[in-house]
């Protein structure tokens, strides 16, 4: 499924084309459901996709396919290279009914006309690193000033990394920031285009071979810059077929009890090594030190919605967002 994406013009864009298309998406969810449109960010480094968690877990089992057979109802999974911003896009255009998102994209489309729900987490706490080039002498975040570091603008990635900057008191203004996929910021660091990068685990294969140090993560700074990632639907969806909400949300949570059990660690573990092409010792490292039990529980509970709520004021504070909004009058009724 491809969908034209402009970055720049796309944080504009989006309003408009909600409003625009918003009647005839409400119009077109008001009918019988056939099928479910389900959109992902695709952090694999192969052929396959993925979008570890929860998806993984969902799609591997068939848990929606098989909860919604009986009543005839598809599910069509979207994996976007894109992320966030082109999944935002996506929604304005009614191509997908929920997402699964980082922070950042999410509260950026809410912020910006997008009429989304709050149905679920899928993580919190995840690690992000901090990936520079081998002998550059970076330790620190203060090292880089003026530095030239890759961040994937308008996704989780860059919130988290504004985050981290303002607990040692910096902000972007004092790095050279390069808007980067994942994909590409990995290879620009292993080619020493640049001096450092801010992502995933996908960071420690270089680490492996030689192309990059890691000198530390959202661990090392007390969980500052630690992501959160949501489920996410369609408002004229959601509020049309609640019983659909209700069964997705039902057959998800098979997923999460199955995540959150410590004996399917490594069974997980595999599975997400397979799907993404990275070695299982890198997903190894990077639950070192995080409990699957906290990691994936999908509650909106008082502490993920206070830690959302923080993403927001932070969002709005560095400017990423225009409006700031109150995370509790996101939430959908039935979600709560």
């Amino acid at each position: 499924m491809k969908v034209p994406f402009n970055r720049v013009a796309s944080v504009f864009a989006v309003p408009v084309l909600a409003g625009l298309l918003g009647c005839f998406a409400a119009m077109a969810q008001a009918g019988e459901v056939k099928e479910i449109r389900i959109a992902v960010p695709d952090l694999s480094a192969g052929a396959e996709h993925s979008g570890g968690g929860v998806v993984d877990v969902l799609r591997s089992q068939q848990l929606l396919e098989k909860a919604f057979a009986a009543d005839g109802i598809k599910v069509q999974w979207n994996f976007f290279k894109g992320a966030g911003p082109v999944i935002n896009e996506a929604f304005a255009n009614g191509q997908v009914d929920f997402a699964y998102l980082g922070d950042l994209a999410a509260i950026i489309g809410k912020s910006n006309g997008l009429d989304t729900r709050l149905l679920s987490a899928t993580g919190r706490g995840v690690k992000e690193y901090l990936g520079v080039v081998p002998g550059s002498g970076i330790k620190t975040l203060q090292d880089l000033k003026g530095k030239r570091v890759a961040v994937f603008r308008g996704t989780a990635n860059q919130l988290s990394f504004d985050a981290a900057l303002a607990s040692q008191g910096l902000s972007e203004k004092d790095l050279k920031v390069i808007n980067l996929d994942f994909n590409s910021a990995v290879a620009a660091l292993a080619a020493k285009q640049i001096d450092a990068t801010w992502g995933l685990s996908g960071l420690t294969s270089l680490q492996q071979r030689g192309l990059a140090e890691l000198p530390l993560n959202t661990l090392d700074l007390n969980g500052a810059g630690s992501v959160q990632s949501v489920l996410v639907g369609a408002g004229g969806f959601v509020d049309a077929h609640p019983d659909v909400v209700a069964h997705l949300l039902k057959a998800q949570e098979q997923a999460v009890q199955w995540l959150t059990q410590e004996r399917n660690k490594e069974a997980y573990v595999q599975l997400v090594a397979g799907l993404s092409s990275y070695p299982p010792a890198i997903l190894h490292e990077d639950l070192k030190g995080l409990d699957v039990s906290v990691l994936f529980a999908s509650q909106l509970d008082a502490p993920f919605l206070a830690k959302l709520q923080g993403s927001v004021d932070l969002a709005a504070q560095q400017r990423l967002i225009r409006k700031p909004f109150k995370v509790t009058d996101w939430v959908a009724d039935k979600a709560l």
